[in-house]
This record gives structure tokens, sequence and C-alpha cells, in this order.
């Protein structure tokens, strides 16, 4: 039987690994740091293959760059040993909700989600630090000491002298932010499905550079544009300069040809809708197109003739004089004739009365496009004022309004709104999850969170330690946990099938123990004393759930616990994985399990009750169960 990996993916090596398929002579071998050979790009020869001319050296290009940006795209691609262990006691309804929150830092639970979610997951939402202040909470492997920076960006000598004062303006948080919120996003986009939307909350401070990493990542084409957002707040008002009463949020899609959904009409655009016939009430839109790209020469096929109520040619000409298109071509205007669709007005034009087409345009279904600038919205104080009466205090600076996520998700691509995911890996209080539960509630909708929180500590002078917090991630808990009571409150018969649980996970070293072996120690007593890797502590549950990681399964099934053959067994959403980690597995459970035909099983490798019993699994499946795929831990 092979075992499982039980790590996250080693992105490098798969990345190199469809680099040899295209070209196989750019790849080659090097040690890596632990002595292994694995296998390595020779850059220069790769280089060579993509040009067509010699390449003697590196060539400029218009990029993003910055100290440490290898490091931490090398971060984002290496694999960790690390799992997810479930938390029942700090979960709501674990055995049933669809939901999942994660506490620890995020770019490792990204990692660790990554072939489970890959491709699923329909919105990011995302509010990073903004980076004001002198140190970032997410600092990684990648993140360089002053004097490294220093000597890195050419700033000191070699004798550690600075060169330039203030290195605080010349780039090091800069740089550390980038390679933070860098690492992640190369991550995060792979977790998007086709029409997935990435939406980034962000300032002044690193709008820029955002953009232009954003741009990098996603691709230029890919921007869907940047949603401005009063925050009802006026900051930097000591700074010299103008004050801020805005931030924003960038919005980039997985494909270019994604579109945004329209919102729902307002009241004064309503007033538009007049008339009314069989089919409704309509309003009248110019049959001439205008606004952008309207000219003959944009839409050549879209410039002819229409034959007016007197029998006169009408063509699509514009206030100026200049000629214009009409909105459809003539195929499309002859079946809007057909269909009753055209309405004819007189109108004065050059001083003279003509006639003039109009298209009705109906109310029924009817949206528009989303505005840039989002100032109808509930401000940064009421979100403030919200989350206090909710959370019975002040434990949380700054939070987004649950109305803004809201409208995110309303401008979502079209799609089917009970099934798709919502992630959210800068959590903060809560406020994607509370916004999730919110849009279910209004729509009947099943939509899905996964949010992820770092239990960065409370201080002990802020309001929230005097509460009883901790660290942040127990504020998202508790925000959560009472969202759902509140709104399950609120309209109980409305709201019986509302989701408003999660099953909470944290972040730990892996369920198996480390082995290391010297070429010169191995004993047959150390070999026998590692039979059963299982660190101390770790519960069935704890390795049923890094089973389902490493296997690719959703963390939100349903999990039923049986007893076969004196075992206990557990049934993944019935029949995507079974799995039994005790010991003294024997033929008969074997047996028993095959007939239920699991699409897969896992058992401990230590769990057998002889090398009989391990080898006769094997071919009891193969004989009861060939579809089943076999492993161990």
């Amino acid at each position: 039987m092979d075992k499982l990996k039980m790590h996250s993916p080693d992105l490098t090596q798969e990345n190199i690994a469809k680099l040899a398929a295209l070209f196989p002579n750019c790849v080659t071998e090097a040690r890596g740091k632990d002595g292994k050979l694995k296998k390595a790009v020779d850059f220069d020869q790769l280089r060579q293959e993509l040009s067509n001319h010699i390449v003697e050296g590196p060539q400029e290009r218009y990029r993003l760059d910055w100290p440490g940006k290898r490091e931490a795209l090398l971060a984002a691609n290496a694999p960790i040993a690390k799992t997810l262990r479930p938390c029942r006691e700090e979960s709501v309804d674990f055995d049933t909700t669809k939901n999942l929150f994660i506490e620890g830092d995020n770019l490792e639970a990204l990692k660790l989600l990554q072939e489970t979610y890959l491709g699923k997951v329909k919105m990011i939402y995302i509010d990073p630090p903004y980076n004001t202040r002198n140190n970032l909470i997410y600092m990684d492997d990648f993140a360089e000491s002053n004097s490294e920076y220093l000597a890195r960006s050419n700033q000191s000598d070699a004798s550690g002298n600075k060169l330039i004062s203030n290195t605080e303006a010349n780039g090091r948080f800069h740089s550390d932010w980038l390679s933070m919120i860098y690492s992640r996003l190369k991550i995060a986009k792979s977790f998007l499905t086709n029409d997935g939307i990435l939406f980034v909350s962000i300032d002044d401070n690193e709008g820029a550079n955002l953009k232009r990493l954003c741009d990098e990542i996603f691709g230029e084409g890919n921007y869907k544009g940047t949603i401005v957002r009063a925050t009802g707040q006026t900051t930097g008002q000591d700074s010299g300069g103008l004050g801020s009463s805005f931030d924003y949020v960038l919005i980039y899609s997985k494909d270019p040809d994604t579109e945004l959904s329209g919102l729902p009409l307002a009241e004064n655009d309503l007033e538009r809708y007049e008339e009314e016939d069989e089919r409704g009430k309509y309003a009248l839109w110019q049959l001439r197109k205008t606004g952008s790209n309207d000219r003959r020469e944009d839409r050549p096929n879209m410039f002819f003739p229409v034959i007016d109520p007197v029998g006169n040619n009408v063509y699509p000409i514009g206030p100026t004089g200049y000629e214009s298109c009409w909105r459809f071509d003539s195929k499309g205007y002859a079946k809007l004739v057909s269909e009753n669709f055209i309405v004819w007005k007189k109108r004065v034009k050059n001083g003279k009365e003509v006639w003039w087409p109009y298209v009705k345009t109906y109310l029924e279904g009817r949206t528009k496009r989303p505005s840039p600038l989002w100032d109808d919205l509930d401000g940064s104080k009421k979100a403030s004022i919200d989350l206090r009466a909710l959370m019975e205090g002040n434990v949380f600076d700054n939070p987004k309004p649950v109305s803004v996520i809201r409208r995110l998700i309303q401008i979502l691509p079209a799609t089917n709104k009970n099934d798709y995911l919502v992630m959210d890996f800068f959590a903060g209080s809560g406020t994607t999850a509370q916004a999730v539960m919110e849009s279910n509630q209004a729509d009947g909708g099943s939509r899905r969170f996964i949010i992820v929180q770092l239990p960065a500590t409370c201080d002990s002078d802020t309001n929230a330690f005097r509460l009883g917090f901790k660290t942040i991630s127990e504020i998202t808990r508790k925000r959560m946990t009472r969202a759902g009571v509140k709104l399950k409150a609120d309209s109980p018969l409305i709201n019986r099938n509302l989701d408003v649980g999660f099953r909470a996970f944290k972040i730990d070293s892996s369920n198996m123990e480390p082995v290391y072996y010297s070429a010169d120690s191995v004993k047959q007593e150390s070999l026998l004393a590692h039979i059963d890797n299982i660190r101390p502590g770790r519960t069935s549950e704890d390795l049923l759930f890094q089973v389902l990681l490493d296997w690719g399964v959703d963390l939100a099934l349903p999990i039923q616990r049986e007893t076969l053959g004196g075992k206990e067994v557990f049934f993944v959403d019935e029949t995507a994985l079974a799995a039994c980690f005790e010991g003294g597995i024997d033929e008969a459970l074997v047996k028993l399990l095959a007939q239920r035909k699991p699409l897969r099983v896992v058992f401990r490798d230590s769990g057998f009750a002889d090398d009989a019993a391990k080898i006769n699994a094997g071919q009891i499946f193969k004989t009861l169960s060939p579809d089943t795929d076999v492993k161990v831990i």
C-alpha cells in the first residue's frame, strides 16, 4: 500500500515537472539544503529556449521589484509539514455546518488548503494590514534583518555603515509588506474558480504598489476596476497634505472575459420606467448608441438607414453632426421591430421636428452597472457602532462595514447563489463571515465561507483584553457566533436551515513524528521505535482531517462514526472516504469495509494485526471493491 505524503504540495517541483514536459533540456539536478538531489531548472538554457536571439545576460524590463521578492516567491512555493487540528469545543454546529474557521498564519493555511480547494472559491475578499505602523504582524522566513536589508539594497558598505538616513522611508517597510502580500496572493489565485473574483481593500499608503503587484500576478487584462469607498472619517489631517476620507477595493478576475453583475435599481432609477404594456413597465432608450465607441468607424455594421413612420431614411447622426451608430445591427433591429420593441417619437433636431427611434427596455430583471464610487453605504464609524453593540463592548478597531462586503457579493458574476465559496484569509473581526450569513438570510442562498485569522495577542491595555479576549481570533469566533444567534432570532421561521455554524481548526505541527537517520547511527532498535510514527496526544479525528487535506477532500463534508468489527471507523460523506486508525485490524474488518465500497480507505500503517493481514487487505479490496484507493499513514 502507498503512504500518504502528509505535507502540503511542493509547488516548485510541480512547476519544474511542467517545464520538463515542455523543455526537457532545461531541467537538471541540484542538491537542496537537505543534501538530496532534486530537479532544478537551467535558467540560462530556458531563457535561450524562449528567445529568438542569443541570450548573454539579464535584461532590463518593466516590472515591480523589491529586496526580498525572490525569497517571497520561494516561501510561497515551499512545502510545509503541518496540519489542521479540529477544535470541536470552539466550533458551532460542527457536525452539520459547511463553513470553516482556521486559526493560524494565513500563508500556512493557504498552503494546507490549496489541493482541497483548488479552483473552487468564487470570491476572495481580504482586508490586509495597511502598513501604516512600524511593524507587520505577518513576518515570514523571507523577512530580512535590518542589516541584511541594508546590505541587499546597497544602503550600507562592507563594514555595515549606513549610506543613507531614514531607512524606513527608503523602502524597508514597503519591501516587507510587499513580500508578505505577494506570497499569499500568489497562492490565493489558484483557489479561484474560472469566473472567480478577488477583492482587496487598501488605502493610499500601499495602493499603488498593490495595483502593480496584482497586475503581475493576475495580469493587467484581469483588472476590473477600483471601488472608492467613503469611510465617513477623515484621516491623515496632520500629515501636511490632503486628508483622506476614502479607502479602496481593487478588483481582479481569474479570467479576463469574466463580467461583474449589475446592482438592483434604486428608487430614482425606477422613476424612468413610467410606460407599461402587456410585458410590463418599460423605459425608452435612444436606439442610437451614446457614450464611448459611438462612431461609425467603431461599429461599421451598425451604421445603416431605418425607415421612419412616414417612409424616410433615418441614419444615426450624432448631436454635432458626426456619423454615429445604432445599438444593434440590421438583423437585430429587424427582430426588435417584429417583436414590437421599437417606438418612434417626434423630437426637435436642428430647429425642425423629425421622427427618432427608441427601444423599449423593460424593468423586470433590470440591473445597473456598479459605480466605482460607493458613498451610499455605512461608513467606518457605523461599522464600529454595530460591532460594539453585537459584542457588548469595543473590542476591535476599524472593522469593515458588513454592507460593503454584502454589495461585493451582489456584484459577483452571475452564478448559482446556492453553491459557492467565499474566502477571507485576513478575517479580522469576522465581517466577511457575517456578510455571507446575512446574504444567505436575505435571499435563501447557501453560500459558504472559509476564513483565516492569526491568533495575534490582544495587548493588556486594550478594551478587548479587559473584556476577556486574549487573541484577535477569539474575537473573530465570538463575533461569528453572536451574529449567527442574532440572525436566527430575528426570523426563526424563515431561517430554520440557515447555516450560522463553523468548523474551527488550528494550524499545528504534523500529526506524524519526524524521523531522522544518519548513515552510521541506524540500529535495529531505533527502526523498531519508529514503527508507530504518530505524535503523542493526537486523536483519530486529528488524523482524519490530515488525511482529508492530503487527499484533497472537502473539510466540510459530513462525517459519521461507526463501530465495525469492534473498531471505530470514520465514514466521510458516506462513501467519499473510510478511515480506521485503531490497532489490531484483521481480515474480517477489511472485508466489512470493502463491502461498503468507499472511494478511498486509509489505515494506520502499524494498525494491522500482523503482516499477513496488511498484505491480504490490499487483495481483499482488489477483489470486493477494485475502484477503492487504499493507503496507509
